[in-house]
């Protein structure tokens, strides 16, 4: 007999042995059925998390090279497959968010499953409803938007029609006021088609996000910020209450040198200044209005884009010199894949996105940016701040899929521009491009057109939000929507529309972000945060002068540091990965006071005699 024999007759004898056996009776157990069902839930959550993650993974991976090959080969086949790829990530991403949310309330969950679980349920920015013909009407509702804002434009009288690049142009370059209204209203023009659309967009989010089991589309957003949802806005507002006074002194500047430009009748030396005069569509950055309102008889003392040209600096040795800024604080040299298949030069031959950014493709070493490089300052600049996305990248590449993100959606792009903070005269002499340090006499120039770019865009960078928050809650429909825009504006911003708005106008649909819904909170931190990062890698190296003319460059001590927290990526609160870095586990915005110290006493002084506040 063969041994599979033998094991079937064994078998069958085991059977009718147990068949004679009597029958034990035994008192049911509600507490162990109870503590059995828990440990099958828990191990299901477990389960289902590892699956979820690969699948993320494994799609993520592909969207992301398709859309790199869209930006690098821009045509109607590319835009479809890219398409194609962020639909079925984004499907995947709806239908683990949903099967998450069964198991949030779950008891007896280890710390990783439970914050996994929470990413992934509160990981979508736009939440579908579970009928099928609902996210379909969702999802054709956003093709809308983005085309309406997409094929945005002004045309006059004439019959010419201006896109919103050209529209920026006249904003930024303009000083005539009659010229910069039509160019502010008419980019508006574009927006009230937006404004039923949008309604229905956030009454549908707000289906999705219930289903997901929050309250609205709003206090899902704010859930990803390891704290209650209910407490974030104060916190926001904690940190915008450290800084304000910096914004209200450099608002009074601006406006008293607007009103000797345009005359006070244009704009009042008491109120709010009109929203087309700053220099920027949307009146969220004021650095095109620098020449109006900078110190006088004050300069850099030096022209770095002359600099970098006169030092035969090309494409390449622009990113080297990046390169050796991160190799100097310790961190391993870019991958050789780095070189081969990033791309640093417009091509000649085809259509390329030229705007900047860092990419990630494989989440290990497959590191690249994407720019089109000219020998200058500003990319010079925003070199630094792309190969800070990707070290921090490279830092948390041996975590989970989930975890590999920055500890909340403002440390990313803080780190970046943390970097850029140091390129300081102090690192340009380190470098040889400076001879030598110069004096603090041109600080004042430097500091201004900072603040112009960073301070002026804090209280933007904090309404945004605090309008769609109200609005997604139901405080305020659409017939308000356009009302409390401006009652923000004036708010945070001291900021007026520059005539009476139509009752049908939906300005927010003419900043992207609103049709684009993308939020914009992120933006805000990255901007205080930035400054928290700045000064404590300076205390780390031990720098003892000015924060503004600190460069961390060839310091270990601060490399390590910073690498701590980079690798922590988003595996725990970010508190902790604050503290990592800062030694404290609570956003500071003094540091931003430090840094514009010198800056805040020369406003001081201007604003003496003049009325100051709205």
């Amino acid at each position: 007999m063969d041994k599979l024999s033998k094991r079937m007759l064994l078998a069958t004898l085991f059977l009718l042995l147990a068949a004679c056996e009597p029958v034990a009776t035994t008192a049911s157990n509600p507490a162990a059925d109870e503590s059995q069902a828990a440990a099958a839930g828990v191990a299901e959550a477990v389960s289902f998390v590892a699956g979820a993650e690969q699948r993320l993974a494994e799609l993520g991976q592909y969207s992301e090279r398709t859309n790199w090959v869209l930006a690098n080969f821009i045509t109607e086949d590319t835009e479809r497959l890219a398409a194609r790829a962020g639909e079925q990530f984004t499907a995947a991403q709806v239908e683990i968010a949903a099967q998450a949310a069964r198991f949030t309330h779950l008891e007896g969950l280890d710390y990783d499953t439970a914050r996994k679980l929470n990413m992934l349920r509160s990981g979508i920015v736009m939440p579908a409803p579970a009928d099928p013909a609902k996210t379909a009407e969702q999802a054709e509702i956003g093709a809308k938007m983005n085309g309406l804002y997409g094929k945005g434009r002004y045309c006059r009288e004439d019959g010419e029609c201006l896109a919103l690049g050209e529209l920026e142009d006249i904003m930024a370059d303009s000083r005539n006021p009659d010229e910069l209204l039509e160019a502010w209203l008419g980019w508006r023009t574009i927006s009230p088609p937006m404004k039923a659309l949008y309604a229905r967009q956030v009454e549908l989010a707000n289906e999705g996000a219930v289903e997901l089991g929050f309250a609205d589309l709003g206090t899902m957003w704010r859930s990803g910020y390891d704290m209650d949802p209910t407490d974030f806005p104060a916190e926001l507002d904690r940190l915008w209450g450290q800084v304000k006074p910096l914004y209200d002194a450099l608002h009074c500047h601006v406006r008293a040198r607007l009103a000797a430009q345009y005359g006070s009748d244009l704009v009042p030396l008491d109120g709010p200044i009109p929203a087309h005069l700053l220099g920027n569509m949307w009146a969220q950055s004021w650095e095109n209005i620098y020449p109006i309102v900078a110190p006088e008889e004050t300069s850099a003392g030096y022209d770095l884009s002359a600099i970098l040209q006169a030092n035969k600096f090309d494409p390449i040795r622009m990113v080297k010199t990046g390169e050796a800024f991160f190799s100097s604080l310790g961190f391993a040299e870019l991958p050789e894949t780095f070189w081969q298949r990033s791309l640093f030069v417009k091509p000649a031959d085809r259509d390329v996105v030229c705007h900047a950014s860092a990419w990630d493709i494989d989440e290990k070493d497959d590191l690249r940016i994407k720019m089109c490089i000219d020998v200058n300052a500003e990319d010079f600049k925003t070199i630094h701040h792309e190969l800070g996305h990707n070290y921090y990248q490279r830092a948390y590449k041996n975590l989970s899929y989930l975890y590999r993100g920055s500890a909340n959606d403002g440390f990313h792009e803080a780190v970046g521009d943390t970097l850029s903070l140091s390129i300081t005269p102090t690192y340009l002499v380190q470098i040889s491009l400076l001879d030598a340090v110069p004096d603090t006499s041109g600080d004042l120039g430097l500091l201004m057109k900072q603040a112009l770019e960073k301070i002026a865009f804090l209280p933007f960078g904090l309404m945004v939000d605090q309008w769609r928050w109200k609005v997604f809650d139901g405080e305020v429909g659409p017939d308000g929507y356009n009302d409390l825009w401006w009652q923000l504006r004036e708010k945070y911003q001291g900021v007026a529309a520059p005539s009476e708005r139509p009752a049908d106008a939906f300005d927010p649909g003419a900043k992207y972000h609103v049709p684009g819904n993308t939020p914009y909170t992120r933006y805000f931190l990255a901007h205080i945060l930035q400054f928290q990062f700045h000064r404590a890698l300076c205390e780390i190296a031990a720098d003892k002068g000015p924060v503004n003319r600190c460069s961390i460059y060839g310091n270990r001590q601060a490399g390590e540091r910073l690498n701590a927290m980079l690798e922590m990526g988003r595996s725990k609160p970010w508190p902790e990965a604050l503290e990592a870095l800062t030694g404290s586990k609570q956003m500071d915005a003094t540091a931003i006071l430090d840094y514009f110290a010198p800056l805040k006493t020369w406003l001081d002084e201007q604003n003496a005699q003049r009325q100051c506040g709205w």
